[in-house]
């Protein structure tokens, strides 16, 4: 009796494997995704399944097939039914006198009532439900059966709603009991919404994991705050209060996510969150040579002259990396033996790395069981459901205001106003500003119907002077964008500039082909113009008709905005694993709209757990 029952369980777990779950609520919310109702129709609807008693009053094979022809026991209706694969066993079940429960879709032709392939229904009065997964029917149903049930439910911490829902789903006396007009009635999606996040949530939480700081750290970043030539914004002090706040535990090492739009000022929370950690060493890893540059320029520029700054980057180190305060990076900084051990390590754009190199960075400075405290920073902003969704794993601040206002006008253009772009371009070039132009490809591709950027630069070049090109495998792509900063009008590249260099100066860019490239990088592109408030232009050039993606991105610059508007046109993603960019799928459960119900779960879970 033992042995049977281990060997069920056994057998039960592989079938979970193959399902890819890991929860009972995964597994109850494996909803069916129809039913099969053999309640006998009272009265029989053309058009639509009907199940109904008959009996055979005639039977015959014309050119192969069989023709049956049925009395309706509530009516004496005729049904005439033609049957095509047939089997042996096929006329032994339809001999004229015999009687049946038939199910099969009614019509209607020349006034004769028609049902075609009719079932003969063994079991009458039972609604059966269908799955679509990858197990067979017979070993889905036994799972259902065996550890769905109304006390296992409970047990999860569901309510007595939630779980007559589930029930009802995969135990239903009747069609009724679930559906409203052949759909699922509108009170259970509710339901199966909040049940979907209640368990995405359970099961982030139980991937938590916290440990001891190398240190509780208490610098005081008052005095760097207050010698700044511009006033910190109310969300940008809200996040340095959540950071000293985390630093300051000796629990806890902080384990805290920082997302802020384009320009929204996450560089003055970094060198705030530095001087915090003062007297003890902070390192900061950035994903390119120029974002580390530009970020070492403004520690220098911000932080007081007492705190020693180093940058490190392949062949490139500026600084005596060993002794300083603050030491910022790129990846060359996982490969210095003798890096030193940081109480404060930060990732920027923590989204272009893979989570083996942020944790390698976190290992180096680590001391057996104890961890630095680690912040990341990215500049892609996502729905706040999202936020709270994953704030169980992490936790997260949101930026979502920028220090100035960035007066950015957005607008699709085509071929016709190309001329109207040019004396745009030369009134910006005359002002000193600069401009910036995106193709789609480096080279010409007979696939995309655009100039790829090679094709165009003569252009270009004819047209205007100090005309600057680069793309993603141009191996001098960083001294390009730096002398470009500098001395260039024109800058022609591929989206390498999506997460980049600082250009003060720059007031328009075009980007050709917008149609084909993601809502976020659209905002990302965007967010290279009007830096400093300058009045700026973004255009979005294409040669087919405008989509109503790309209007409804015109009519708004907030990042987070942008974030739900994206997942409106495309599947999720969980922002915060680099391994799932664009895969976090609910089925029915909206990222972009229901917070609502999130944060009802998150108030049950918090209740529980």
């Amino acid at each position: 009796m033992k042995e049977s029952k281990e060997s069920s369980m056994q057998e039960a777990k592989q079938l979970f494997k193959k399902l890819k779950i890991h929860t009972l609520l995964d597994l109850a919310l494996l909803i069916p995704i129809s039913y099969n109702d053999t309640t006998l129709t009272i009265n029989p609807e053309l058009g639509k399944i009907n199940t109904l008693e008959a009996k055979v009053v005639e039977s015959a094979v014309y050119h192969g097939k069989l023709r049956v022809t049925f009395t309706l026991t509530c009516s004496g209706r005729r049904v005439s039914s033609t049957f095509f694969r047939v089997t042996p066993y096929h006329y032994k079940l339809f001999e004229v006198g015999s009687s049946h429960v038939i199910q099969g879709k009614l019509e209607e032709y020349k006034g004769y009532w028609q049902m075609s392939q009719p079932k003969s229904i063994k079991q009458v009065g039972k609604t059966t439900p269908k799955y679509k997964t990858v197990l067979k029917h017979s070993e889905i149903s036994a799972l259902i059966e065996a550890y769905v049930s109304e006390q296992n439910l409970y047990n999860e911490g569901l309510d007595s709603k939630e779980v007559a829902t589930l029930m009802k789903c995969h135990f239903p006396k009747s069609i009724d009991d679930v559906y409203n007009e052949g759909k699922f009635k509108e009170e259970y999606i509710q339901v199966l919404k909040f049940i979907e996040a209640f368990n995405h949530l359970k099961k982030l939480r139980g991937k938590r994991a916290d440990f001891l700081p190398l240190r509780a750290l208490n610098g005081d970043c008052q005095s760097f705050v207050n010698a700044l030539p511009f006033t910190l914004t109310s969300e940008q002090e809200v996040v340095i209060a959540e950071i000293k706040k985390d630093l300051s535990s000796e629990k806890k090492a902080a384990k805290r996510m920082v997302v802020g739009d384009v320009g929204s000022g996450k560089t003055m929370v970094i060198l705030a969150s530095v001087m915090m950690a003062l007297p003890h060493k902070s390192i900061l890893m950035a994903p390119t040579s120029l974002l580390a540059l530009q970020l070492y320029e403004e520690a220098c520029k911000h932080l007081s002259k007492s705190v020693n700054i180093a940058l490190v980057m392949q062949g490139k180190d500026k600084g005596d990396y060993p002794k300083a305060d603050f030491i910022i990076g790129t990846h060359a900084l996982l490969y210095k033996e003798d890096l030193p051990q940081a109480s404060l390590v930060m990732v920027d754009e923590q989204h272009r790395f893979g989570t083996k190199q942020r944790a390698s960075l976190e290992a180096l400075v680590s001391n057996g069981e104890r961890k630095p405290h680690f912040i990341q920073f990215s500049a892609t902003p996502i729905p706040r459901t999202q936020a709270m969704m994953d704030s169980e794993l992490l936790d997260v601040s949101l930026i979502t205001t920028t220090p100035f206002e960035r007066e950015v006008l957005t607008q699709t253009i085509s071929k016709a106003d190309f001329p109207n772009l040019l004396d745009h371009i030369k009134e910006e070039i005359a002002q000193k500003h600069q401009v910036l132009i995106i193709y789609p490809l480096v080279e010409q591709s007979s696939e995309v119907p655009y100039q790829s950027l090679e094709e165009s630069r003569g252009f270009w070049e004819s047209k205007f002077e100090n005309v600057y090109l680069t793309h993603g495998k141009d191996k001098q792509k960083e001294e390009v964008l730096l002398e470009f900063r500098e001395k260039g009008d024109i800058l022609l590249a591929t989206t390498v500039v999506e997460v980049g260099i600082s250009l003060p100066r720059l007031t328009l860019i075009v980007i050709v082909g917008a149609e084909r490239l993601g809502l976020a990088t659209l905002h990302q592109l965007r967010g290279r113009v009007g830096r400093n408030g300058l009045k700026s232009w973004c255009y979005l050039y294409s040669n087919f008709k405008p989509s109503e993606r790309l209007a409804q991105f015109t009519k708004t610059t907030n990042g987070f905005d942008i974030a739900k508007l994206d997942l409106k046109f495309r599947d999720s993603g969980d922002i915060l694993d680099g391994t799932i960019q664009s895969g976090q799928k609910f089925k029915w459960l909206d990222m972009g709209e229901d917070e609502e119900v999130v944060m009802r779960a998150k108030d049950r879970l918090g209740s529980i757990m």
